[in-house]
């Protein structure tokens, strides 16, 4: 891409906007012109609004001095937007920038069980952007809504999508999730520490609605049955797995089928794009969060203790970052693709 695309961050002082802005604030085909807040923050600079929470990055990725502009798209409008809002802002304020011409990736859930609107996974269904046409049509509007799925969702559709070809019928899966998953400051550390707490609302109709949804596309319809607990670990989802298949495949067989999966988006060498998008360990005691949670910037799946179920015949243990496989990094990757494959 000769030319970088200019592009606006809707909601850039949280902790999934911080993360917008370290992956873009240097991309080689995008370039942040805009950094949008709320009201409270409208105005000031960057550095000034945000408590900076990215660890291992230059402090606001260079861009303190940028003023917050407001989340309107008289003033803060490009042609690819980046939204990291809360779910009710963004029901309101995302249409808006879609109706003045903007394709919108959107980390929210406002819109991802819209029927007109790509729930993507650049690796598992990248054929579902012809819905934007559909959306276009329906909508009036001369840009669209691009979605990225929850961040516990997007690393077990990934895990699961290589199973479609064997006939995949039913997943039950307990997550642990990240504490970073609930935002900044989230969860408080009297309620966190040394506990479990075995309910996050929305979260398990969610994964069971968003990853049949993603799996379609590969002809797969499978009873999903999710328990998910909130933990004392900083980032990093893991999920204890297991499912039902139509054809038998021995651990060896299934772990190739996985380590071996490709899609779209390392055949066209995306620049966010792992290029192994799913890592299967053989040790025994892995993934774990604090050692394999880096690998491949964040937008690997990892998966592990691949073994027999007696319940439903196999089960694995599965990890992958919730703010960049499961939201920064997934809107940046669908992005990508949305330029590669023409729609930019």
């Amino acid at each position: 891409m000769n030319t970088r695309l200019p592009v606006t961050i809707l909601g850039a002082t949280g902790i999934v906007g911080q993360r917008l802005v370290a992956r873009l604030a240097r991309h080689p085909w995008f370039e942040v012109a805009h950094l949008a807040a709320s009201a409270r923050s409208e105005g000031q600079a960057f550095g000034q609004a945000c408590q900076w929470r990215v660890p291992d990055c230059e402090p606001f990725a260079g861009l303190g001095h940028q003023k917050l502009l407001a989340c309107d798209p008289a003033v803060s409008f490009a042609p690819l937007v980046f939204s990291a809002l809360d779910t009710q802002p963004a029901k309101e304020i995302e249409p808006l920038f879609a109706a003045a011409g903007a394709l919108v990736c959107s980390n929210a859930s406002a819109a991802r069980m819209d029927g007109d609107v790509p729930l993507l996974v650049p690796e598992i269904n990248p054929g579902d952007l012809d819905l934007l046409p559909e959306q276009r049509q329906a909508r009036g509007t001369r840009g669209a809504i691009v979605c990225n799925p929850n961040c516990t969702t997007a690393g077990l559709a990934l895990a699961l999508a290589p199973l479609a070809a064997l006939g995949l019928e039913q997943v039950f899966m307990v997550s642990m999730q990240a504490a970073s998953g609930a935002g900044y400051p989230g969860v408080a550390a009297l309620d966190l520490m040394g506990n479990v707490i075995p309910y996050i609302a929305g979260e398990e109709e969610k994964v069971e609605a968003e990853t049949k949804k993603i799996l379609a596309s590969r002809a797969a319809s499978p009873v999903v049955s999710a328990h998910c607990n909130r933990v004392g670990v900083v980032d990093g989802h893991s999920a204890s797995v297991s499912v039902r298949l139509r054809q038998p495949v021995s651990h060896a067989e299934l772990g190739a089928l996985l380590g071996n999966f490709r899609g779209l988006p390392q055949e066209l060498e995306l620049p966010s794009a792992p290029r192994q998008p799913i890592f299967v360990h053989t040790a025994g005691d892995r993934p774990q969060p604090r050692l394999d949670i880096g690998r491949e910037q964040g937008m690997c799946v990892h998966v592990g203790r691949v073994r027999e179920c007696a319940l439903l015949g196999t089960k694995f243990q599965i990890l992958s970052h919730n703010l960049e496989r499961g939201a920064a990094g997934a809107a940046v990757l669908n992005a990508e693709l949305l330029r590669a494959t023409g729609w930019l």
